[in-house]
């Protein structure tokens, strides 16, 4: 007698593989023996299809990266016509189109204030570039103590070594403290750390006078600051006003500090305006961008300084160069997609479109508002993020993980940062689906706090 055995489904099939595989970025692989991997079959606008073809709306724009939604035909057409004529060329020594083309349009978009960018692959990659032009700039202007920087409390900026040296959340640091430079690290503007009857701005001054003294006793030996405008987007989405960004450029300037703004995840519309530094009429040394600027398509970042820096590394001599490379550096396709999307902010009056979008964004969430077991509900712009109290939680390690399993269920991706819930979603949703998306998560964290 033979005994029937039921084979695994074709889902079952694929996450086995992954897990036998695949290493996961930002995750212990050991949770997954517990909570399944999802299957992303295909994508279609804001929304994700797993293998069952089940929808899932990308609420976090898959990492802060999509823009315009999956499998744009505007995005893939330009991409595919790229395709068609050359995919890759080393950027040392030869130059191509689109490179100059996406070049140009960025630098128009600082009124060029700032130019000449140097591109890579990633966000981290980025913010490595902008801090060794800083470094190095000091080195040849002969002011080789100015080596240290200055990053925010709670700040992430990536997790290659320099990138995580200005990084200042332990989850991502503390295995590799001791492969890291020493950094100064100052009071955040974080507008929740307001004390009774004090307003966001005057946290975000109180903050500014705290790096001043730093700068007052440490200038002589400190390269930059390292700050993201408005939003610290992986340290909790913790949001302050414009004005810390105000005094934060006339510091820098009074104390002869460069000024980097990581954009890389507020760039790009995200928080209303084009960079998010211009909320505050101020442009920084250098800003990194990565993320959004290729649509969520391919890897592309890079990082835009002003003229005087390039000028410094300017030389006959070839060790007064900037010495600096990735492989797939301004690759076409990628620098394609990114001018796809710029077209897109323009033909789409995006910045304009995306008011009524975060307002709609507002209106899906003000329940948040009123739940006692809620607090800090914030917004700025397409960001929107609120706190559960920490007194609610009932497994507060597991919080995030239960309400990305239980959103899955519901039909939407969200994947919270510690008891920190947030949106940040794709330039294209409707009004229905926005207040879609605040019912279903509103959903997700009653079941998730009753469980």
């Amino acid at each position: 007698m033979t005994t029937s055995v039921s084979q695994p489904k074709q889902t079952d099939e694929w996450i086995l593989r992954s897990l036998a595989s695949v290493w996961h970025p930002c995750t212990q692989m050991k949770h997954h023996e517990h909570m399944p991997l999802v299957t992303i079959a295909r994508g279609k606008g804001a929304w994700l299809y797993d293998d069952q073809d089940k929808p899932i709306l990308d609420c976090i724009s898959s990492w802060w990266t999509n823009l315009f939604g999956h499998s744009n035909p505007f995005i893939n057409q330009r991409i595919q016509a790229q395709l068609e004529k050359i995919e890759h060329v080393m950027l040392a020594g030869f130059t191509h189109q689109p490179v100059i083309e996406l070049s140009e349009r960025l630098s128009a978009l600082t009124q060029h204030r700032l130019g000449h960018a140097f591109y890579a692959s990633d966000g981290a990659s980025a913010v490595e570039i902008a801090l060794k032009m800083s470094h190095h700039y000091w080195q040849l202007s002969g002011k080789p103590e100015k080596s240290r920087f200055v990053c925010l409390q709670n700040s992430y900026h990536g997790e290659t070594l320099g990138a995580l040296a200005v990084t200042d959340v332990p989850l991502f640091r503390t295995a590799y403290g001791s492969l890291l430079s020493d950094v100064f690290t100052v009071m955040s503007p974080d507008s929740r750390q307001a004390q009774d009857g004090e307003s966001a701005t005057e946290v975000a001054l109180r903050a500014a006078d705290a790096l001043e003294k730093l700068l007052q006793r440490e200038h002589h030996h400190i390269a930059a600051l390292i700050l993201e405008p408005l939003v610290q987007c992986a340290g909790q989405m913790a949001m302050h006003p414009p004005i810390y960004l105000q005094r934060a450029r006339a510091l820098c300037d009074q104390y002869g500090v460069h000024l980097i703004a990581d954009e890389i995840a507020v760039g790009c519309g995200r928080t209303g305006k084009f960079f998010a530094c211009e909320h505050a009429g101020i442009w920084p040394d250098f800003i990194t961008l990565s993320k959004g600027i290729s649509g969520g398509y391919l890897p592309l970042s890079l990082c835009l300084t002003t003229d005087a820096i390039y000028q410094a590394f300017y030389s006959d001599d070839t060790t007064r160069g900037f010495l600096h490379s990735h492989s797939y550096t301004g690759n076409p396709l990628a620098c394609a997609a990114a001018l796809a999307c710029l077209d897109l902010f323009e033909t789409e009056d995006v910045l304009n479109s995306n008011l009524q979008r975060a307002h709609d964004l507002a209106s899906a969430f003000a329940w948040t508002k009123s739940d006692k077991r809620i607090e800090h509900p914030r917004q700025q712009g397409m960001i929107l993020a609120f706190d559960v109290v920490h007194d609610a939680l009932n497994k507060p390690g597991a919080f995030a993980r239960e309400v990305f399993t239980r959103g899955i269920e519901e039909g939407v991706l969200v994947r919270p940062i510690g008891s920190t819930v947030y949106v940040m979603p794709p330039y294209i949703l409707s009004a229905d689906e926005t207040m879609a998306m605040g019912q279903r998560i509103q959903r997700v964290v009653e079941d998730v706090l009753r469980a």
